[in-house]
């Protein structure tokens, strides 16, 4: 009889966009299979960027416009089992988003617990312990939606970029977070991921300088560095760890989800 894992669920959320968010969730996810996880991906935004990420985009547009997608899920609460599907890489699998995400808001106005509905749909996926990892992304939005990712899931991984706007909007990131707390006290915030990150200039040392003074929050020594193969990677509808195993931006996240495993398991 095979035994059950003791699934972990990480939430990769930022306010802020362009912080790489779904591009770390699909890389960390691709470079936890390859270490032997089983990974399930959620893709949590109406952008596709995590469904593009392993999918051509007709196929992406086929699933959005489809009924097999997160939205017809939460829309009808009905268990995520049924909306899974395989990707063409060993131990990883993903649940689609849609484009109607957009109005996911309205459509759990008026619903009873509205901010647990996500946790309740994907209960039934994490209680069989099929995974090793569940990893959710978020829109780039504080909002009910969000709040629903992060009640389900056990941490959270902030991406964010190293720029000058890199740390706008953190503090109501974190004020945010406090709230979801009260619903979720058990949520870790696991650490803070550096990405797009040039370590010639100046702002990248300001970053780290403005990091290293927040209290209680883990900065990865993992950092990822600008490097073309992550765009090359998404044109081609592949996680840069499949398109270029080589390349420097591979390395650095499969080392980053190294460390997110030992994080998880501290």
């Amino acid at each position: 009889m095979a035994v059950k894992k003791q699934t972990k669920v990480i939430c990769f959320a930022n306010n802020k966009g362009g912080s790489g968010k779904s591009t770390t969730c699909a890389n960390v996810g691709y470079s936890l299979a390859q270490m032997g996880k089983k990974v399930l991906l959620l893709d949590g935004d109406m952008q596709l960027n995590l469904s593009l990420s392993f999918f051509p985009e007709d196929e992406v547009l086929a699933m959005a416009q489809g009924e097999k997608n997160l939205y017809h899920a939460i829309r009808e609460q009905k268990p995520l089992t049924d909306y899974i599907v395989p990707t063409a890489y060993e131990g990883v699998d993903l649940i689609p988003s849609s484009t109607l995400m957009s109005g996911i808001e309205y459509e759990l106005f008026t619903k009873w617990q509205r901010e647990l509905i996500l946790k309740k749909c994907l209960a039934p996926v994490r209680d069989s312990g099929e995974y090793d990892y569940i990893l959710l992304d978020a829109p780039p939005t504080l909002g009910g939606w969000v709040m629903n990712l992060l009640c389900a899931a056990d941490a959270l991984v902030l991406p964010v970029e190293a720029s000058p706007w890199g740390l706008f909007g953190l503090a109501n990131m974190f004020e945010f977070l406090g709230a979801v707390r009260d619903m979720n006290p058990a949520l870790e915030l696991l650490g803070i991921a550096l990405t797009k990150v040039s370590v010639r200039k100046n702002y990248f040392k300001q970053t780290m300088e403005i990091l290293s003074d927040m209290e209680d929050v883990y900065v990865f020594e993992s950092i990822i560095r600008v490097d073309s193969s992550i765009e090359w990677a998404q044109d081609s509808s592949r996680p840069v760890g499949a398109y270029k195993a080589s390349s420097r931006s591979a390395q650095e996240y499969a080392a980053l989800a190294k460390e997110v495993d030992v994080r998880v398991h501290r």
